[in-house]
């Protein structure tokens, strides 16, 4: 899981995004596919920029408080901004920052296309993961069990020196 945030006219939003991906290494690109309809998704593209934050195993509540509509998202929830300004939630396993490179109309979806301009450090930590509806261990999805290296099945370069 991840929470994807930006920054607005009215202070920091965001909103927890299932639908991420690594694109490209050269240029480094990911993309995340916000719903049309989503008003986060509205407020923070005018910024040009965007986080997106992968949630650690220990994160469902801020998983659950990102995945509603309404009230006050950063409200108890700490986070320092990124290069770009974006927040960085504290306690993820890592932070991918972007700049908006292009977005797409994909049916009832958009495709953002983002430019990788800085990458967080890797926590020691699993990644919280989302699986037929609910959430899910790493161990229940792949018999072999953890192998560490969140990067290695995440993103597709796995260090900050091997893009910059």
């Amino acid at each position: 899981m991840t929470v994807v945030t930006g920054t607005s006219a009215t202070g920091p939003v965001g909103f927890a995004c299932q639908a991420f991906a690594a694109l490209s290494l050269d240029p480094p690109l990911v993309l995340f596919c916000p719903q049309r309809t989503s008003r986060s998704w509205a407020a923070m593209a005018p910024a040009g920029s965007f986080c997106v934050n992968v949630l650690a195993e220990d994160q469902r509540e801020v998983s659950a408080v990102f995945g509603k509509a309404g009230a006050d998202k950063f409200a108890g929830v700490a986070w320092t901004p990124s290069p770009t300004g974006a927040p960085v939630l504290d306690g993820v396993v890592t932070w991918v920052d972007c700049e908006v490179f292009a977005v797409h109309d994909a049916g009832d979806h958009h495709v953002v296309i983002g430019s990788v301009v800085g990458l967080g450090p890797v926590r020691d930590a699993r990644p919280l993961l989302f699986y037929r509806g609910r959430y899910a261990a790493q161990a229940e999805l792949d018999p072999r069990g953890w192998s560490g290296g969140v990067l290695d099945t995440l993103l597709t370069w796995q260090r900050q020196s091997e893009w910059s």
